[in-house]
């Protein structure tokens, strides 16, 4: 299997889970122990993420072309991709410009249309981290409730942990992000979705809930009270039950 995937279990029905912004496919352990009863589970390492850290554009439709090409790697149909934030619009984006590889998506708190944030925000944040952390158990710390996701997302050096993805690379793919909407991609989407959006999200008010009416055939939209940007992690038996009714509906077609 290549380097920047990762093989979680399972056989049959492909289903591709795509992290989102300065995650790694790794990410998706917790999921991916109960996935495996669907089908064939893989993750995705996106460019610039993980170890392998592939360089290229960073374009969002260069992202889902990499999906893409794994997907058709797999040779195995089409596949169910589960992508969380930067994933999920991956995910939207995919199913809109490679319909025949996608069989049904879940978008986890992630909005079209971003336009005029830029990334000045997440930089301030990022700089205030106390890098190098000291150990994992100070990445848990410090993260409190998301502190497993981003003990997942550093890498051991001489002085201690880092972010395994570069700071500049991210802030490059974000600020894309903050210059476009993906209105058009959503409008595009013919297979069958579930949009999943954090009570606390941070995402502009109301678009998750377009997103899902604007999916041509319409497509389950679920907020999760109480629960952060993370929902697989902050509400795991209420994204289950989400994702499992989905599933359950889906593959039974």
């Amino acid at each position: 299997m290549r380097e920047d995937v990762v093989e979680f279990g399972g056989s049959g029905q492909p289903i591709v889970l795509l992290h989102g912004l300065m995650g790694r496919a790794r990410t998706w352990w917790s999921v991916a122990r109960w996935l495996t009863a669907y089908g064939r589970v893989l993750g995705l390492d996106a460019r610039g993420h993980g170890r392998l850290r592939r360089r290229g554009s960073w374009r969002t439709e260069e992202f889902a072309a990499d999906v893409a090409e794994l997907i058709g790697e797999l040779e195995a149909g089409p596949a169910v991709v589960l992508g969380h934030s930067m994933g999920g619009l991956h995910a939207w984006v995919l199913a809109a410009t490679r319909p025949e590889l996608v069989r049904g998506i879940v978008i986890e708190d992630m909005a079209p249309d971003q336009r005029g944030r830029t990334v000045e925000a997440w930089r301030g944040y990022f700089e205030s981290w106390p890098v190098p952390f000291q150990s994992l158990a100070h990445v848990r710390e410090f993260f409190g409730s998301t502190g497993d996701y981003f003990a997942e997302c550093v890498l051991e050096r001489p002085d201690g942990y880092h972010l395994m993805a570069d700071l500049d690379d991210l802030y490059q793919i974000a600020a894309e992000w903050g210059r476009r909407d993906y209105w058009s991609y959503v409008e595009g989407v013919s297979c069958p979705a579930l949009v999943i959006e954090a009570g606390n999200t941070a995402m502009p008010a109301g678009q998750q809930a377009e997103l899902a009416a604007r999916i041509p055939g319409g497509a389950r939209h679920l907020r999760v009270a109480g629960a952060g940007h993370v929902v697989h992690d902050d509400a795991p038996q209420e994204y289950r039950g989400a994702v499992e009714a989905f599933l359950s509906t889906l593959l039974h077609r």
